[in-house]
């Protein structure tokens, strides 16, 4: 069971409920946006776009930290408490030389670090005011942190946008105008050009951050695109001719069959199954959303029980809670067609004499579905080394499903005890 085996010519044969088409829409990219997990950030074509902006600030940081120190070092002499200024310079460095790797991402950039920053921003405004003298601040002199302050709103302004941005600027303002005894041209300038660049960074980083989305998806567009030409590809009209010849010869022979005494309704139904396949086929080729009553079941939420309960033979146990299991359609049929596709490893893996359990679990936040088998399991790196091959039965009828869907597959095995697999679907309201 360890996906090995090769993808079916025709691209249909993945496994999944028993019953008519068993939403192949969600792989082919139709439908996704009501999935869970799906709407997540996900930088496009691997790189992030704000990415630079953040090394930038990192940058930014070190260099007017030099600046500030320069600046002191030029100045301390004039000023009335020398040591103290030196004390908060000796912090500064500190604290600027500890973040320069919170600042280069907005992983690492937390809120927390956020804060303490604009704390020491604060901090160096308000005691320019008690260190350096009097006259001096009176004719506008510069505030220890200097341009470094600046360097805060940025980071406030890439974290959160040209908001969180405005709240620090105004708060350094006020901290520089108290620092200052009141409004003075120098100082009304200063909070002008700090208030007008981080709003400008804030919003700007909004409209990459918009861009970035807008393209993640339009990728995702284009991926489901290629998916139904291939599958247009390998899904010929002959597979929809056979269709429709067993539709209309199951729907004349039904008809005609009962006059001679032969099983008219089997072949009538015969038929009807035979056309919901070719709509729900001529549908997914063309792109649109497989109709929910051709995918065997009500609108709504569905019981996950009823979908994977069709499994259980004499050699598949299937164990399931006394109460129903709901969640959305397009959910539940993609987590059963997973279910399937790991049956179908054991039959082509652990051969027609192993034996399976499925093991279904419903907790608050998260469904979670066990399959286990007595087959003789696999060697550690067989997957990678199957996948690295081209033979993506594992990798996309099971893991690719369970990821489209917001959740996790993880496969394991010891060679001669089997192989389990843990499907885990988030609840969207857990």
């Amino acid at each position: 069971m360890d996906g090995t085996g090769r993808p079916a010519p025709t691209g249909l044969a993945r496994p999944g409920p028993p019953g008519p088409v068993a939403a192949p829409a969600a792989r082919a990219g139709a439908g996704l946006e009501g999935l869970p997990g799906v709407g997540a950030s996900v930088a496009a074509g691997g790189m992030s776009v704000e990415l630079p902006l953040w090394r930038a600030i990192s940058y930014f940081r070190v260099l007017a930290l030099g600046y500030a120190v320069l600046r002191y070092l030029d100045a301390y002499l004039d000023f009335r408490h020398p040591v103290a200024g030196w004390i908060y310079m000796g912090a500064l460095v500190l604290w600027t030389l500890a973040t320069v790797r919170a600042f280069a991402g907005p992983q690492r950039c937390t809120w927390a670090v956020l804060g303490v920053d604009l704390t020491v921003a604060v901090t160096g405004v308000v005691m320019s005011g008690l260190v350096d003298d009097p006259a001096r601040i009176h004719h506008g002199s510069l505030t220890l942190p200097t341009i470094w302050a600046a360097g805060t709103v940025l980071g406030f302004a890439a974290k959160g946008g040209w908001r969180p941005a405005a709240f620090a600027g105004t708060v350094i303002g006020i901290a520089n105008i108290f620092a200052h005894g009141g409004f003075t041209g120098d100082n009304v300038h200063n909070i002008v050009l700090l208030m007008v660049a981080g709003c400008a960074i804030g919003y700007v980083i909004e409209l990459a951050r918009a861009g970035e989305a807008a393209l993640t998806r339009a990728l995702r567009v284009e991926s489901a695109t290629r998916e139904r030409e291939r599958l247009s590809r390998d899904i010929h009209d002959g597979v929809l001719q056979v269709l429709a010849l067993v539709q209309r010869r199951g729907s004349e022979q039904g008809a005609g069959a009962p006059a001679l005494g032969g099983p008219g309704p089997d072949l009538a139904e015969l038929g009807r199954l035979a056309g919901e396949q070719e709509r729900a086929l001529r549908t997914l080729m063309t792109g649109g959303p497989i109709p929910r009553q051709a995918q065997d079941g009500p609108p709504g939420p569905a019981d996950l029980r009823t979908l994977i309960a069709p499994y259980a033979t004499e050699r598949v146990t299937v164990s399931a809670p006394g109460t129903p299991v709901l969640l959305p359609g397009p959910v539940a049929d993609e987590l059963a067609a997973a279910v399937g596709a790991a049956l179908d490893n054991v039959r082509r893996h652990a051969g027609p004499a192993a034996r399976a359990w499925i093991l279904l679990e419903d907790e608050p936040g998260a469904v979670t579905v066990g399959i286990r088998d007595d087959g003789p399991g696999f060697e550690a790196g067989r997957l990678g080394e199957a996948e690295r091959a081209g033979r993506l039965g594992v990798s996309q009828s099971i893991r690719g499903r369970l990821l489209d869907l917001g959740g996790t597959a993880e496969l394991y095995s010891t060679p001669g005890e089997g192989v389990e697999v843990e499907l885990v679907v988030p609840r969207s309201d857990g």
